[in-house]
């Protein structure tokens, strides 16, 4: 059977995939577009597969909010370049997923990935599809989704990071600034009573040690060691931390001003946690070299 441009232009616009695929996928099947269809659906998986254990450090993070500011949902989407992640198909992919959480409520990232998006096919086909379409290991990596009687509100800084915060009132304005802050200085949490018990004990052994180096008498390190402990709280907290936009007063100075309080807040930002493979560039050159 004759394999005709207009067959080659539907299998694409069906598929995604590249012009030359897309003719050498009708050929094999003498011109059977569903056949083709299907064989490289199982071509993509294989792809897919392949991809799985490239690491995947680069990507988006995307928040979506409800238009009364009651729910939420901010998930991170990763590939291998940024190149990619910059790229309209990646951004309007990890928005879509994003509208999925917040619409949905998935439980986990295996119940996400069976949802159905805006072309009728899963989360997770959707991603084979565009891992075998560019190239690269795509993976919904994490997301939360959250609901509230106060109001959420979000701040991106560039598409690497991306900020949720809970507050106690409709407020944006103070929303966005706090988020700009958590943004910037990275609390560990809200406040002190939020500091996990083992992560409090462990730095405080680690000011003793560090007290008991000076030889002076237990009382005096014991003082020592509650001033510190104050300091690290200051440091590690949201409302301890002085305001980035206003040093001079703190983030808790600065929501009493308000009346407001943050009742939580997410922060992620694209690879935190992932280790990269680190390449030599010569030593790769010469490896290539000495391949060929």
């Amino acid at each position: 059977m004759q394999i005709t441009a207009a067959m080659v232009k539907e299998l694409r616009e069906r598929t995604g995939s590249g012009m030359m695929e897309c003719k050498k996928a009708l050929q094999e099947v003498d011109g059977d577009m569903e056949t083709a269809i299907e064989n490289m659906r199982k071509s993509g998986l294989a792809k897919a597969d392949k991809k799985a254990g490239r690491t995947a450090a680069e990507g988006l993070v995307s928040v979506a909010l409800s238009d009364d500011k009651k729910e939420a949902a901010i998930v991170e989407v990763n590939c291998e370049t940024d190149f990619v992640s910059g790229g309209d198909e990646f951004k309007a992919f990890t928005t879509e997923i994003a509208q999925t959480i917040l619409a949905n409520s998935p439980a986990d990232i295996a119940a996400l990935n069976e949802m159905t998006l805006a072309n009728g096919k899963t989360v997770e086909v959707t991603r084979q599809d565009m891992v075998a379409k560019i190239g690269e290991n795509i993976q919904v990596r994490r997301f939360e989704r959250k609901s509230t009687d106060g109001a959420f509100g979000s701040y991106n800084h560039g598409i690497r990071m991306g900020v949720l915060v809970e507050l106690s009132k409709d407020d944006q304005e103070l929303i966005k600034d706090i988020a700009m802050h958590i943004a910037a200085s990275n609390p560990t949490c809200v406040n002190e009573a939020e500091v996990p018990e083992e992560m409090l004990a462990k730095e405080k052994d680690i000011l003793v040690a560090q007290a008991k180096e000076s030889g002076k008498p237990d009382d005096i390190i014991e003082k020592m060691i509650g001033g510190r402990i104050r300091k690290y709280l200051a440091e590690i907290t949201l409302v301890g931390q002085p305001f980035v936009k206003d040093p001079d007063q703190t983030v808790e100075k600065l929501l009493k001003s308000k009346d407001a309080e943050v009742k939580s807040f997410i922060r992620f930002e694209v690879g935190e946690g992932i280790e990269k493979k680190v390449e030599n560039f010569a030593d790769e050159v010469m490896a290539q070299i000495k391949a060929s």
